[in-house]
């Protein structure tokens, strides 16, 4: 794959130029800040963007703003966004086109660079990749009006799944069921969360974003 990345630390830039070159990738492009991010992309059109949440010049969000400007003028390119702290609206906002090809990862998961590039192959391909960490923080915090409560435990956990980019056959596999339990379970949960074909984009997607939005809070 053709690779941009944005990170404004080199030691961990340049780590993940040797990383994915060892795998097999290339790095088209290694920046540290944001419009330089936005122009490698519309200059070089990458299979997908690995970009810092933080980058100056007041390192909040200017790596997530620079990416959704970026996916903006070059539509479709996959996003993964790399942050040291769980911020569970920055997932929400990377899918809030519904198309996804994006993913959020907390930095810890370099370390482990086998599962790390299997969630850059993921996202590229299209898929999400929720990192767990913020999976199990939004549980947490769950509500006692919570919006989802019609959906089972098992379907719960079916969709916890999901946003962290699990694939039917795994989520199966994981959960030591069939693959046509998984499917009846997916049915079930696009049907009780409203998600269906006429809202266009991708239905794991969308049902991804409501869940996001529902454990943190936020509205549609």
């Amino acid at each position: 794959m053709r690779i941009v990345i944005a990170e404004d630390l080199v030691l961990l830039r340049d780590g993940l130029v040797r990383l994915l070159h060892a795998h097999g990738h290339e790095v088209v492009a290694a920046v540290g800040d944001g419009p330089s991010l936005v122009e490698a992309i519309e200059e070089h059109r990458p299979d997908i963007a690995i970009v810092d949440v933080r980058l100056p010049p007041s390192q909040r969000d200017e790596g997530l703003r620079a990416a959704l400007e970026a996916r903006a003028r070059v539509p479709g390119t996959p996003v993964l966004v790399l942050s040291q702290y769980v911020e569970e609206s920055y997932a929400a906002e990377l899918l809030a086109d519904g198309t996804g090809a994006v993913g959020y990862l907390l930095k810890d998961r370099v370390a482990d660079p086998s599962d790390f590039v299997a969630q850059v192959d993921r996202v590229a391909a299209g898929g999400t990749a929720i990192d767990q960490e913020v999976v199990s923080q939004l549980l947490a915090r769950r509500r006692a009006d919570d919006p989802l409560q019609e959906l089972t435990p098992r379907e719960r956990e079916v969709l916890e799944l999901m946003a962290q980019g699990l694939s039917n056959a795994a989520i199966a596999q994981k959960l030591v069921v069939t693959d046509g339990a998984v499917e009846k379970h997916v049915t079930n949960i696009f049907g009780k969360l409203g998600v269906h074909t006429a809202a266009g984009g991708n239905l794991r997607v969308l049902a991804v974003l409501a869940w996001l939005r529902a454990e943190s809070g936020t509205t549609p």
